[in-house]
Parts: structure tokens; C-alpha cells; sequence
């Protein structure tokens, strides 16, 4: 009878050469980055808010958690960059892509629709130089949806004719007037206060929380507080669609249709006026008159069909949001995800032991 050795190795285990330390720490780096991107790309990504424009839903210091499939992960269109880095570095001079190869716009299916009123990251429109999915990121409040007609009056949104539910922790402005006396600067720290202008010796532009606005005005040197409202009719040419035609501001916009894919617009001047940017830089086509007779990529039309959906994206402190306002509807091949929960907060104005903001940890986002 034959005995086998049991503590003797298999001749293909024992003739298998040992890892290195190197070959180990190398294997673990890469299984770590590959993890990383996959989950980066289609679960979550990490993102911070650098600007007051959410105040004061969301702060400056805010690092968020946006998931991707809520809305469906939205596939690489630049394959070809360098992961976990922006864009480009070193002052915005060294690009981390290569945009020689470009692949066509796909999203994989989604959990949910994206709905008025959710927080969303995007690819900012109007970095049209750079490829989609490679542009700076914003985060805003969704306020309207493909197929919707929106308009402000004095500064109340309305969608298909119906106001719109200000967010709760909103921002706006206020015109206050003083007896001429300075304002206590620890006054407007408490109260979340910032002075936007100062038009005369007694006369300010603040921006506040509405609950700050009873306090502010208990103070003895405090004469009026009313709140700031660009009048109907005066031309702002720094708001979209940037055309005198139709004399719009920040707070006195509209009527206007958000784009739906499918829908038809008949061509005139008017139309022409409101969506031919949207036409040539997001579904590339050209639209052109001549003798009076329209033209969409050199053919007489005398409509229009668009080809994907829209969104109107604004920021919740009003008065000092760059948003749908400035550079007109967001595209639905720019959605990168819904904000879902702040899981860490720093204060850059607290000490070191008030510096995080306890109170903002692992708080969803609303």
C-alpha cells in the first residue's frame, strides 16, 4: 500500500514563486484604485461646496455624498483621464484628459426621475471649450423640469403658473437703512448677515436668513428693512438669453418654456432669441435667417424638435447664485447626480475647537 505525505506541497504550489512585499503593495494599490473608480463612477462621489450660492441650505465648507444611481450613472464621454483629479491643474494650464477620443452620451437606468426641488450636481453649461463630462461642477436646486413654463415676479418663482415653494433655509436681499450709526461687524457674524453694497453713508445691501431680518430690526440704529427687488422691465444683459428683446433681470424673468425632448417650437424671432444658443451648444445644430425665411443646419424650417431634456437650475441665496438665471437651462447629458447627505462640515472662520460643524454631520439634504 502507498502512504502520501499529507504535509508535503502539491509540485505546482511549491514551484509557485512567492509574491514580493513590492508585487504585494503594487496588487493592493491597483485593486484599490479599480474599486475606487467603480464605485466613484456609478454608486458615489465626494464633492464640496466652495461658494455662498446654497446658503443657507447648504454651507460653504459642506462636503457631500451624491449618488449616481438615483438618476443612473451617466457613462465616461472622456475615457481617456487621469482619476480623482480635476480637469487640469497647476492654475487651470495641464488638462488631466485627452479628448481625442469622444464617446457618445449613455446613461444606465436610474432609481428615480429627477424631480423639482432635489439638490443636483451638473457640469456647468457654459464651460462649452472643454468636453461635457469634464467641466466644473455646481450643485443647485432643481426648480423646474422638462416641459414646464417658469417666470419670477418680484422675486417669487412660479412654475406653470404656480408660486413655488421658497426653500426654507433660502437667502435673499434686503435694503437697510441706519440712523447713520455704525452696525456692530459681531451683529452681522451672529446673524449670519453679508453686506452685498453699500449704496450710501445709511444705506446697505444684506443678504440674510429671514429669521435674522426681526432681529435686525430690534436694533436702535436700525431705521428700515425691506427687501431688495430689481423693478419689471429693467434690462440686466448679464441675464439669459442676454438679448434686449426681452427685458429681463434677477428678479423679473419670464415667461419661458424649459425644453423637453420631442417637443416642437415653432421659429420666429422670438424663439429664435430664447433658444438658438441652447440649439447650437448642446444638440449641435445651426439655426440661421435669411430674407426672412429660418434655416436649421442650412435647410428652410419653420419649426424646431428638440432632441433632449432640459432643467432650470437656481441657487437658494437668490441674490447671489450664479444659476440658470446667468447662463440659461441645463442639459440632461450634464446631470451628474443627486446630493443626498452632508457628512462632514468645516467652518474656515471657526477656531480649532469649533471649527467642524457638529451639528451638519451625516445630515440629508433636503
Amino acid at each position: 500500500m502507498k502512504f502520501t505525505n499529507p504535509f508535503k506541497r502539491k509540485k505546482n504550489e511549491a514551484d509557485k514563486p512567492k509574491k514580493s512585499k513590492t508585487r504585494e503593495w503594487l496588487d493592493a494599490i491597483l485593486f484599490a484604485v479599480v474599486a475606487s473608480t467603480i464605485i466613484r463612477g456609478l454608486l458615489f462621489s465626494a464633492y464640496a461646496i466652495p461658494s455662498a450660492s446654497m446658503e443657507g441650505s447648504l454651507l460653504t465648507g459642506d462636503y457631500l455624498f451624491v449618488s449616481k444611481f438615483h438618476y443612473g450613472a451617466r457613462m465616461p464621454i472622456t475615457p481617456i483621464a487621469i482619476p480623482f483629479l480635476e480637469s487640469t491643474v497647476t492654475g487651470a494650464k495641464i488638462k488631466t484628459y485627452w479628448d481625442g477620443i469622444q464617446l457618445p452620451y449613455y446613461r444606465l437606468p436610474g432609481i428615480s426621475e429627477l424631480k423639482k426641488n432635489d439638490v443636483v450636481v451638473f457640469n456647468l453649461p457654459s464651460d462649452s471649450l472643454i468636453p461635457v463630462d469634464m467641466r466644473s461642477n455646481y450643485i443647485k436646486r432643481c426648480q423646474a423640469t422638462p416641459g414646464d413654463v417658469i417666470s419670477i415676479v418680484n422675486s417669487q418663482l412660479y412654475v406653470n403658473g404656480k408660486a413655488n415653494p421658497n426653500p426654507p433655509k433660502g437667502q435673499t436681499s434686503y435694503e437697510v437703512i441706519t440712523d447713520g450709526s455704525s452696525i456692530n461687524p459681531q451683529v452681522i457674524k451672529d446673524l449670519k448677515i453679508e453686506i452685498y453694497a453699500q449704496l450710501t453713508d445709511k444705506s446697505y445691501i444684506m443678504i440674510m436668513p429671514k429669521e435674522s431680518v426681526a432681529e435686525m430690526k430690534s436694533y436702535s440704529n436700525i431705521t428700515s428693512i425691506k427687501p431688495f427687488v430689481e423693478p419689471k422691465g429693467e434690462f440686466d444683459p448679464s441675464i439669459f438669453p442676454h438679448n434686449a428683446m426681452f427685458k429681463w433681470n434677477n428678479d423679473n424673468f419670464g415667461p419661458m418654456l424649459v425644453p423637453k425632448k420631442g417637443a416642437t417650437i415653432r421659429l420666429t424671432d422670438s424663439t429664435v432669441a430664447l433658444y438658438a444658443h441652447t440649439v447650437q451648444s448642446y444638440e449641435h445644430n445651426k439655426i440661421t435667417k435669411a430674407n426672412g425665411v429660418f434655416y436649421v443646419n442650412g435647410k428652410q424650417a419653420n419649426t424646431y424638435t428638440f432632441t433632449q431634456n432640459y432643467y432650470w437650475m437656481m441657487g437658494d441665496n437668490r441674490h447671489n447664485s450664479e444659476d440658470s438665471r446667468f447662463w440659461g437651462f441645463v442639459p440632461e447629458d450634464h446631470i451628474v447626480g443627486k446630493a443626498i447627505i452632508t457628512w462632514m462640515s468645516i467652518d474656515s472662520t471657526g477656531t480649532f475647537f469649533d471649527k467642524i460643524r457638529w451639528n451638519r454631520i451625516l445630515r440629508p439634504i433636503k
